[in-house]
């Protein structure tokens, strides 16, 4: 950046300006002249063009006026030669162009001519004085066509043109009119109207020059156009030659007007850069001295910052201090109370602190505080604030928050700072914290009493036990706060090994066996008992635990195929749910793949669900998923087909193996005709792709027996078997118990 604006200030600098305009204005004064010499190549080929029509038209004009003469002489044979004498010296006055007419008997013989004068010698010679000139004639006399016998030597002396028009054709052939002209004068009368002084004409004539026009010294070579004469009777090429003048007349000046107003405007620019570089640098020193000034007010304003940081920040840990965090959460409920919006404050106590801090050392517990600050200061943001309470307490304060879910969301991040061990002085220490949290305004209305109220929080968690959080619960809505507490239940369950999966078994209608079952998680909460999945799974899937939950799942269905090896049971394959969450995760094959592995379970065991909402969403990244979960050998099928977005596109892309139709369409399947229709055209349209079909929710023989009519390979629902646990499930098979009959409404 120096060496630029050195560069700038340079003395050279405005000179290299003014060269730089010079070399873009002598650039575009050459590009100007080059579109002006195509300009003027272009307008000569316009004029040589112009020049080649008027002659052809000129020239049809002369064998027309000659052709007239021969069709009177045709229909009136037995005109005297002083008639057609006087008839030749009327076409000679009115186009006053031609040397002689002549009239050439069918021998070839001229025997008659007008004028006498200078002509007489031509009486009596035959035009047929070669081969070629005779053959041409014969032609001419036999087709009545027109011929011309080329640039010759007139008998009469000097070059020139003659046009022979057969008078009648074939044995009608009387002869022939012909026009004697001589090339100086045909080519002065038939340019005449065109060609100025601007311009020199050539006559090529079989690729030999035979006559030039204006063969004046001013011709510019430079440029020249060369036109073919359009005309059967007429092998004649013009190249038009401009004069120097007529050249100059058709360039333009803007060339020479654009270099010159660019050479000045870089003559002004460079004195105004020259100016402008005097200015900056008289002023140089007075902004120096400015700056020295304002370093100096920078540094007392530096002193200021540390010492107002120093009053506001916690020096052992960096974070803010519990007299700056109390102003700060006074001024946010101040900002709160005017934005109708709500304020959490959590409260951290580090468990086992004091026996940590007692048995290793001041040393260690200072140290273990640093390291448990810098986690938590990775929290902070605009909208969260960390602060240290002192002893083992820590305090963050989170603004506008919109509901719940996002104390929520905060809670899980702190108890992910607390996951991993924390190093300290060379020991490695699992450490948990315990957490107490306030809500503004529900749980106060000013900064003493929230901080008063989340305290209370945090000692209610403790006596619970460790390593957990307590919402101050008073004017919570008790939804809420029943919610809160199964998510906090939640978050313990793996844990505590209360998930235990259900079975509900499949029937093959074309064997009428069992050979599939669909597992069913099922959550034992210690208190409220056997929960069902439609309770606990939407927020384990909002606060991001679904994940982990869904792993249980798959890993569990693996060890029940483990365990079922060996019994009546070893046929069976069980198909469990992903979500969405789970088949964006880029480890869940390697896990589906770890858990078939670990418990030694063939893939073709196992079988993965996903709803149509799901293959839809990120396709590219879905297909990649399934297609490495099919290559495992494990069979993927699709949830509730026919609720969403049903589309025969991923049926044809995506490795599906089965097909399941939604129960809202079997429900009333005997009963309405558009449910009827519409799983016909399932079965059938997923027979036709190569897929299996199970149906879901049956729960009537009728259903059944439509079903089996129609060809549908698998059924699920009440009318087999509740969903059942494993060990249950293994006696009904035995005891050949499933297909019960029962008509129950709901699933568990």
């Amino acid at each position: 950046m120096n060496f630029i604006l050195r560069a700038l200030m340079s003395p050279i600098f405005p000179a290299l300006i003014f060269f730089v305009f010079i070399a873009v204005a002598w650039t575009l004064r050459e590009g100007l002249i080059r579109q002006d010499t195509h300009q003027i190549q272009a307008n000569l080929a316009n004029e040589a063009q112009a020049l080649t029509n008027h002659l052809e038209r000129e020239f049809m004009v002369q064998v027309d006026a000659l052709g007239r003469m021969a069709r009177r002489m045709l229909v009136n044979p037995y005109t005297t030669e002083a008639h057609w004498q006087e008839d030749a010296h009327t076409y000679l006055n009115d186009f006053g162009i031609y040397q002689a007419v002549e009239w050439i008997d069918r021998h070839y013989i001229v025997r008659w001519l007008e004028p006498m004068d200078n002509n007489r010698n031509v009486v009596g010679y035959n035009v047929a004085f070669n081969d070629q000139r005779r053959k041409a004639l014969e032609l001419a006399a036999t087709t009545g066509q027109p011929d011309t016998s080329g640039i010759i030597e007139l008998h009469q002396g000097g070059k020139g043109l003659v046009i022979y028009y057969p008078i009648g054709h074939g044995a009608d052939n009387n002869g022939f009119v012909a026009g004697v002209f001589k090339m100086e004068v045909l080519a002065r009368q038939l340019l005449a109207d065109q060609v100025i002084d601007p311009f020199q004409i050539e006559i090529l004539h079989q690729g030999q020059t035979t006559y030039f026009l204006n063969s004046s010294d001013n011709i510019d070579n430079a440029f020249s156009e060369t036109v073919a004469i359009d005309l059967p009777l007429l092998d004649w090429v013009l190249t038009l030659r401009p004069t120097k003048t007529w050249t100059e007349n058709q360039r333009s000046n803007w060339p020479t007007l654009i270099f010159l107003s660019l050479v000045l405007m870089g003559l002004l620019t460079s004195l105004s850069t020259r100016l402008i570089q005097l200015v900056l640098k008289r002023n140089q020193t007075l902004l120096q001295t400015q700056l020295e000034l304002e370093r100096e007010v920078d540094q007392r304003v530096a002193v200021q910052v540390d010492l107002e940081r120093l009053e506001s920040t916690d020096s052992l840990t960096g974070l803010a201090n519990r007299r700056f965090f109390i102003e700060d959460l006074e001024h946010t409920l101040s900002i709160a109370d005017r934005q109708m919006r709500q304020v959490a404050l959590v409260m951290i106590d580090l468990d086992r602190f004091q026996v940590l801090n007692d048995t290793l050392g001041h040393q260690f517990g200072d140290e273990l505080l640093i390291k448990v600050s810098e986690r938590l200061n990775k929290l902070s943001n605009e909208r969260i604030l960390a602060a240290y309470a002192g002893g083992d307490e820590f305090m963050i304060c989170q603004q506008q928050v919109e509901d719940i879910d996002d104390v929520i969301h905060l809670l899980g991040q702190i108890k992910q700072c607390f996951a991993e061990p924390f190093e300290v002085l060379g020991e490695v220490q699992a450490i948990t914290a315990t957490i107490g949290v306030a809500v503004y305004p529900q749980s106060g209305h000013d900064a003493d009493t929230l901080l008063r109220n989340a305290d209370i929080a945090l000692y209610r968690a403790k006596e619970q036990g460790r390593n957990t959080y307590q919402f101050y619960t008073e004017g919570m809505q008790e939804k809420e706060m029943m919610r809160l507490e199964l998510d906090k239940d939640l978050s313990q369950a793996l844990a505590n090994d209360e998930f235990v999966l259900y079975y509900q078994p499949q029937l093959n209608l074309d064997t009428g066996e069992i050979n599939s079952v669909e597992a069913l998680i099922r959550w034992r909460h210690p208190r409220r008992g056997l929960l069902p999945p439609i309770e606990f799974i939407p927020l384990a899937e909002e606060s991001g635990r679904i994940t982990e939950i869904g792993r249980w799942v798959v890993l569990a269905a693996c060890r029940q195929l483990a365990q079922w090896k060996g019994t009546p049971c070893d046929h069976l394959r069980i198909a469990v749910n992903l979500s969405g969450r789970e088949l964006e995760d880029v480890t869940l094959v390697d896990h589906v793949r770890d858990a078939l592995a670990s418990e030694n379970v063939d893939p073709a065991m196992l079988e993965l669900e996903l709803t149509e909402e799901i293959f839809i969403q990120n396709i590219a990244h879905n297909r990649s998923q399934l297609s490495q979960l099919h290559q495992l050998g494990t069979h993927l099928a699709i949830d509730d087909f026919g609720v969403g977005y049903s589309s025969l596109g991923y049926l044809r892309d995506f490795p599906v193996d089965l097909l399941k139709i939604d129960r809202s369409f079997i429900t009333n399947v005997t009963e309405r005709h558009d449910d009827a229709v519409i799983t016909r055209a399932v079965i059938n349209l997923a027979h036709n792709l190569g897929i299996q079909v199970v149906a879901e929710g049956v729960e009537t023989e009728n259903q059944l027996n439509f079903l089996k009519t129609h060809q549908c390979n698998m059924v699920q629902g009440y009318l087999i078997s509740r969903p059942v646990p494993g060990d249950a499930l293994a006696q009904a098979i035995i005891e050949g118990s499933l297909f019960t009959g029962q008509n129950e409404t709901s699933e568990l």
